[in-house]
């Protein structure tokens, strides 16, 4: 793996509630991003807590790609997964660990697409994103994540 950047970063403070997008967050082993539905443990999916729900990560590649291929136009935020990457092939850093910014996280698995993202976003998502939704990870050391900082293995 080469470097990459982050292009934006994006919380949101509840469940279905829109995502917000920050500068920066606030990244804590075992409880996720600071601010975001998952940390304060609102998010749909919190009942079933799970290491790979603390942060998310997707490759702006593959937004453009949807709108270039598909005419589905959607917002960064709107894919509901926290860290937009440049350049970082990220299904290749499942079972891997990796630095975003100064932070260490773990790819865990694949962060495949599910009905309630497309309710929340636009008809066809679903089915575009499969195989390319993006990472799911877990955070291994604390530490703040900016707009900017590099991705890359070590």
């Amino acid at each position: 793996m080469g470097k990459g950047t982050i292009v934006s970063i994006h919380i949101a403070p509840s469940a279905a509630e829109p995502m917000v997008s920050v500068k920066e967050v606030r990244a804590i082993p075992g409880k996720g991003l600071e601010g975001d539905r998952y940390f304060t443990q609102t998010g749909t999916y919190s009942k079933k807590p799970r290491p790979d729900r603390e942060v998310t990560l997707i490759e702006i590649e593959t937004i453009e790609a949807l709108k270039r291929d598909l005419g589905i136009e959607l917002d960064p935020g709107a894919s509901r997964r926290n860290i937009v990457t440049r350049d970082v092939p990220l299904n290749h850093l499942v079972g891997r660990k990796f630095r975003v910014g100064e932070v260490t996280v773990f790819g865990q698995r694949l962060c495949e697409p599910c009905s309630h993202l497309e309710r929340l976003s636009h008809p066809g998502v679903k089915e575009a994103l499969i195989h390319r939704g993006g990472l799911r990870a877990q955070i291994l050391t604390d530490g703040t994540i900016r707009v900017g900082d590099s991705i890359h293995e070590g």
